[in-house]
């Protein structure tokens, strides 16, 4: 697998796991910074590697009702101001191809939601940035057919791309994870990532919201360790219940160090 960066962070790290973790959706500027200068920490802290996720809109709810951000420029500018600050890559996921050249100019991954992961103008639009591409593999995709929408993205002449299991349709309201996915998308020769926040949603579960089933995302994620993830992507709030996107399944702030600190020791018993 050809190495590239991001930023400071080397992908993929045959040492370590990296981690791409942050706040669902941007709130404001004051819990953003909150939660990046903790991840700081933890990176200082653990010597692990951090890229920073926070999405500046939120173009797929459940309800007409739910809250979408607190707008598009200024929570792009929260994101650049957090590469800056904190001296961390920043990443944001894009919905229709107009977006990207201007989201491109705040951060470093632009992430493709997996309910898009087939858009192939958006793939080659993302692509066409130069950036890195993260891809979430749909909720409908076999793992196998993710190396097609790397294959859009590559065809642009970027080859910084990952992927990303987050979890398959099962049946109604629920998803599941086939770990063998993992292996299965680690053969396209790009690194693979395991979103433990979404994998354990339930979609429109909550009436008018997603819900989801946070106690098990700490087995979960040492399965997918198991499994030989690079990576993984964990959102993380100060107070989830608060939270005004996905507060069923993101992670209190206070809870992650422990939890990147198991995940660490439990790859580094494997690597050896």
């Amino acid at each position: 697998m050809e190495k590239f960066s991001v930023g400071a962070v080397t992908i993929p790290d045959e040492t370590s796991l990296f981690f791409i973790a942050g706040p669902c959706l941007i709130e404001g500027r004051e819990m953003a910074f909150d939660v990046a200068s903790a991840l700081r920490s933890i990176r200082d802290s653990e010597n692990v590697s951090f890229i920073f996720k926070g999405s500046f809109r939120k173009a797929n709810r459940t309800s007409a009702g739910s809250f979408t951000g607190i707008g598009d420029i200024e929570a792009l500018e929260i994101l650049g101001e957090i590469r800056e600050r904190f001296d961390m890559p920043v990443l944001t996921d894009v919905h229709e191809t107009h977006e990207v050249e201007q989201v491109a100019h705040y951060v470093d991954v632009l992430q493709i939601p997996a309910f898009l992961c087939r858009q192939s103008d958006l793939l080659r639009a993302a692509g066409s940035s130069g950036l890195c591409v993260n891809i979430k593999k749909g909720q409908f995709m076999a793992p196998e057919d993710m190396a097609m929408a790397a294959d859009k993205v590559s065809r642009t002449g970027n080859s910084r791309v990952m992927l990303t299991e987050r979890g398959t349709t099962f049946g109604y309201h629920n998803l599941v994870v086939d770990f063998r996915s993992i292996p299965k998308m680690g053969k396209t020769g790009y690194p693979v990532i395991y979103d433990a926040t979404h994998s354990l949603q339930l979609p429109s579960a909550g009436k008018d919201v997603s819900g989801g089933e946070r106690e098990y995302l700490l087995p979960m994620a040492r399965a997918a360790v198991a499994a030989g993830v690079d990576g993984l992507f964990f959102e993380v709030h100060p107070d989830p219940e608060k939270a005004l996107s996905d507060a069923a399944t993101q992670l209190a702030l206070k809870d992650f160090p422990a939890v990147v600190r198991q995940l660490q020791k439990l790859h580094a018993c494997l690597s050896a």
